[in-house]
């Protein structure tokens, strides 16, 4: 496996692939998971998800406004998704056109907290027109 250099956009500091464990404790669902966490965590709380089969990151570093902003953004495409106005894969498109990114980039865990809030206001305009329309 390659070594992946990852740089911590808050502090500067390297992160380290590590067990999910360090960051959740005794709390993570899977035991396998691993995780790109800052080496200076838990003073810098910066950490993304790695892919089981790849270990490559999810995303980008995320500190806790970041984490919790793409969660919001991703309740709200699920919501968008849930209410059969698209599927899941029609969304992502959609976002990316609206964004005008390529593929690879039209991901929430790609995203900073000001583009994160644009999903939201997006999923909520888009849903707004829909029951206006119907």
């Amino acid at each position: 496996m390659k070594r992946i250099n990852i740089k911590c956009p808050y502090c500067g500091s390297r992160a380290y692939l590590r067990p999910a464990s360090v960051v959740y404790g005794d709390h993570t669902d899977d035991t396998g998971a691993k995780l790109y966490v800052c080496a200076r965590y838990p003073v810098c709380d910066a950490y993304v998800a790695a892919h089981k089969d790849t270990l490559l990151p999810m995303g980008t570093l995320a500190d806790r406004n970041l984490r919790r902003k793409r969660m919001e953004a991703h309740s709200a495409l699920k919501r968008l998704v849930a209410s059969g106005l698209m599927t899941r894969k029609q969304a992502y498109r959609w976002l990316q056109t609206q964004f005008g990114l390529p593929e690879p980039e039209a991901h929430i865990a790609k995203f900073s907290e000001l583009r994160c809030q644009k999903v939201i206001d997006l999923c909520r305009a888009f849903s707004r027109a829909q029951t206006r329309a119907a």
